[in-house]
């Protein structure tokens, strides 16, 4: 199975790699640059190269990219949009390079103007940017509702991809706090929420999974990782997720609270649990 956490690259991809690696990990998640703002650093082909070395040598699963929180693609405003679109092209660019197939975005933020605005913008901007012939593929993640969130719901996700004309183009990454916060019950019906998933997306659609527990319950509209088994989901509910046969095969990873020695405990855990299924 693949479990792993986020990461950070400033000190380089080899060493993110290492890093996961001494957490007990075979996978990992990564800012594609400063979260909180636009910069990025310059690639290293050594560094590229050692740490293609590395994963080869390593078996180590597929980097999972995230964009930085800063990009908002459901922007009313031109200055952010063009930000927007800047980063993801260059994002799309560098991560060819580095060997990542997978880009996380939170879809945006309407900012008042209404959820359907807020589609026809998002899938503008993924129309501009997204061709459908690159070897990385945009997700789009499952929010909770929170604000002026959109894409809370599996509908709305749709819509999106379907707006931009290459909705194969597109995949998602669902996470279990989110989809909680905005009123997947996936501690208690984790096969419905599945079912109803793939009656709207298609359970292709699902290529990694944010493993985190929820500190506010079903249906809060609220984003808060807690701990796993510290929240109100649980660690049974964890173990069905990282053990559904839907879900086979998808990269799991933590975004929970308190660094890289919590990673380490919460992995281990999850590799005991994928045990005691057999």
């Amino acid at each position: 199975m693949l479990f792993g956490a986020h990461i950070s690259i400033s000190k380089g991809y080899e060493n993110a790699v290492k890093e996961a690696l001494s957490i007990g990990a075979n996978t990992l998640q990564f800012f594609t640059r400063n979260p909180r703002g636009g910069a990025a650093k310059a690639l290293d082909e050594n560094d590229i190269k050692k740490s293609f070395e590395l994963r080869e040598k390593e078996n180590f699963g597929p980097m999972v990219a995230h964009a930085p929180y800063t990009v908002n693609m459901a922007a009313n405003k031109n200055e952010t949009a063009d930000f927007t679109r800047r980063v993801l092209r260059e994002d799309l660019d560098r991560l060819e390079k580095v060997g990542a197939p997978y880009l996380v975005i939170h879809p945006g933020s309407h900012l008042g103007d209404g959820v359907e605005a807020g589609i026809e913008r998002i899938a503008a901007v993924l129309k501009e940017v997204v061709t459908g012939r690159e070897r990385v593929m945009v997700l789009l993640e499952t929010m909770a509702g929170s604000g002026s969130e959109v894409g809370y719901t599996f509908e709305q996700l749709y819509d999106i991809m379907d707006k931009t004309g290459i909705p194969h183009a597109f995949g998602v990454c669902i996470d279990t706090c989110h989809l909680y916060g905005a009123g997947y019950d996936v501690k208690d019906r984790l096969d419905e929420v599945l079912a109803e998933f793939d009656r709207v997306l298609g359970l292709d659609k699902i290529k990694a999974v944010h493993l985190n527990d929820s500190k506010f319950g079903l249906a809060s509209r609220k984003d808060r990782h807690a701990n796993l088994g510290q929240g109100q989901l649980g660690l049974e509910a964890i173990k069905r997720v990282i053990t559904h046969p839907a879900l086979k095969g998808r990269a799991f990873l933590l975004e929970t609270p308190g660094g890289m020695e919590n990673y380490k405990k919460e992995i281990a855990i999850l590799k005991e649990m994928s045990k005691e299924n057999g």
